[in-house]
């Protein structure tokens, strides 16, 4: 991350100067593309530090969801940005006579950038699969190098048909490609801040899975949702026939069990009861306190 930011940083002065120099929106463009890269891999890095952090009585789950709110910030950059982008080409595609771009310097510019940002990305990729805050990150490079691609394009057909209107058309490009990329990143955050099951997650078969442990009759009120980047949680209340506080905690051994292998879920909590809520609330509503109506069952935490 730091050799990334470092790296970055040095390319954006450069490519500033190469797009002011050369009168390239698509440059610029992606200039601030990559500034938002270099402010993204520096969230990203603190975001990292931070999940290490230990718990205490203020912070119970720890500094988890510090990696989710960066990439919701990171994603929420990239969608400024694209609409900044969509705008400025927008002018220039009216006001073609504002600036005539030169194809050599935005050749050259934008082939240093796909070497740059695909380093990066590179680096970035394996770490991207299982956490959102560097699969932000990952995508904020990815995103500039594909760009950057478009730069190289539309260098050369100004350079061969010197029609500066090849540069906006590929910036709308880039602003439209950005924000495609920043969407599934928004909406998996904001989905886990919401509490949201994690996605790609079959509740039915975790219900299941519960139910086929050992001692179980039923489950209900259950919950499961992401505290940050490998941190799964859930709670339920699972029915159980009368039986020793023993094997009571083998019940709950044996689903913690189930939920771990077959899900991956690693913080389970779980209540053992003889008698619970109606069997069809499965997800049994939580109501703020004073409220008119219950949930239909008391929670003991």
């Amino acid at each position: 991350m730091a050799i990334s930011v470092a790296l970055m940083s040095a390319f954006v002065v450069g490519e500033l100067a190469a797009g002011w120099v050369g009168h390239s929106l698509a440059l610029l463009s992606d200039a601030g593309h990559n500034f938002a890269d270099v402010l993204a891999l520096l969230l990203s890095s603190y975001a990292l530090r931070a999940a290490n952090w230990p718990s205490h009585a203020g912070r119970t789950f720890g500094y988890h969801r510090v990696g989710i709110l960066a990439a919701l910030a990171n994603a929420a950059s990239l969608v400024v940005i694209a609409f900044f982008i969509m705008w400025e080409a927008v002018v220039r595609l009216r006001h073609p006579e504002l600036a005539t771009p030169s194809g050599k310097i935005m050749i050259g510019a934008a082939g240093a950038a796909i070497l740059v940002n695909g380093a990066v990305a590179w680096s970035l990729h394996g770490s991207a699969k299982n956490d959102l805050n560097v699969r932000s990150a990952y995508l904020h490079m990815l995103g500039d190098a594909l760009s950057a691609v478009g730069v190289v394009v539309a260098g050369a057909i100004v350079a061969v048909s010197r029609n500066p209107l090849a540069d906006p058309i590929v910036s709308l490009l880039i602003g439209a490609m950005i924000l495609w990329s920043s969407w599934d990143i928004l909406e998996e955050s904001v989905g886990v801040l919401l509490e949201g099951t994690p996605a790609g997650l079959d509740m039915m078969a975790v219900e299941k899975a519960i139910v086929s442990a050992p001692g179980v009759l039923d489950v209900h009120d259950l919950h499961v949702w992401t505290v940050g980047a490998g941190v799964v949680a859930c709670s339920c209340h699972v029915v159980v026939a009368e039986q020793s506080i023993r094997e009571g905690q083998q019940v709950l051994r044996a689903v913690a069990e189930e939920l771990a292998h077959h899900f991956r879920i690693n913080h389970t909590t779980v209540q053992i009861e003889v008698e619970g809520c109606q069997a069809n609330e499965m997800y049994c509503t939580v109501r703020p306190h004073g409220g008119h109506e219950h949930a239909g069952h008391e929670h003991h935490h």
